[in-house]
């Protein structure tokens, strides 16, 4: 029924831009999972709102039930308009969420991975701060996210090679040139 990408990378990657422009390309949807959990902990009535936001604030990651069902709900919502390609950007972040999503979801036909040095991520990250409005564009979130994507989001993509089922995407050069090598890269999964 669905047909699901995961696109990973550590912050400052460029994995929103690159979905972005994916979504034209593919005739697909983008869904962000730090997207979904931003708009949950603004939604007033949200009762997970809070404890979202002390995560993120963190640079922690948010428990797999709030983020597969907000995920599931999204899913479901395209769906309903006749879209069911999905790249889900930013998940999963952590074993137990791949497993958990594959378990409950569905596998994932492949996941693209957007390698970025630190430096690199650092700078776009400081820069997209001074407009974006994110409390964790900010130095300290910043570092401590790169050691959670270290940490916990390096063996979901190491599992995924493992199982032949990831692209690695040199994200370092122009977001014109990514793109195009993104685009070849999927031509076999679409």
């Amino acid at each position: 029924m669905y047909k699901v990408i995961f696109v990973l990378g550590g912050p400052g990657a460029g994995k929103g831009t690159q979905c972005d422009r994916l979504t034209t390309k593919l005739n697909c949807a983008h869904i962000s999972a730090g997207d979904c959990l931003r708009e949950e902990q603004a939604r007033p009535d949200s009762s997970d709102g809070k404890l979202i936001k002390e995560y993120i604030t963190e640079g922690k990651i948010v428990p797999m039930e709030i983020t597969l069902r907000l995920l599931d709900a999204k899913m479901k919502s395209y769906s309903l308009q006749g879209i069911n390609t999905f790249l889900i950007d930013g998940f999963p972040r952590k074993m137990d969420q791949f497993e958990g999503f594959e378990n409950t979801i569905c596998p994932a036909a492949v996941a693209l991975f957007f390698y970025c040095g630190q430096e690199v991520m650092l700078s776009r990250l400081i820069n997209r701060g001074k407009t974006s409005g994110r409390d964790d564009d900010n130095t300290d979130s910043i570092k401590k996210r790169f050691i959670t994507f270290t940490e916990t989001s390096m063996p979901v993509v190491n599992a995924l090679k493992n199982d032949s089922r990831c692209i690695t995407i040199n994200a370092e050069q122009d977001p014109d040139t990514v793109f195009q090598n993104t685009v070849d890269a999927l031509q076999p999964y679409l």
